[in-house]
């Protein structure tokens, strides 16, 4: 892939939701949320502070991470469906 985000924004690949419920419900397509859980892909080089110092990012690629329902915006880039985002959108890693 030849995309590679600037600044403080990560590229990050949406995980598959879950397709049925814990009480053994099938959830149709029409009716699932997007999941709120993907794995970075890319990793733009970091914000910079006031006096030009560079803050490195605290996320590096193939991290596994949550982020805020409406975070992002979505792209396709070599017919994958991401989402670019700033890192501060990133609610935590999943260990």
């Amino acid at each position: 892939m030849a995309f590679k985000p600037l600044h403080d924004r990560v590229l990050v690949r949406r995980l598959e939701g879950e397709d049925k419920t814990k009480g053994g419900l099938i959830i149709p397509d029409t009716a699932k949320e997007k999941p709120a859980e993907g794995e970075i892909i890319s990793v733009g080089e970091g914000a910079r502070k006031d006096s030009g110092e560079l803050i490195a990012p605290a996320v590096k690629a193939g991290d596994r991470v949550l982020f805020g329902k409406w975070s992002g915006t979505e792209v396709t880039i070599d017919g994958q469906e991401l989402l670019i985002m700033k890192e501060s959108d990133i609610l935590g890693i999943i260990a």
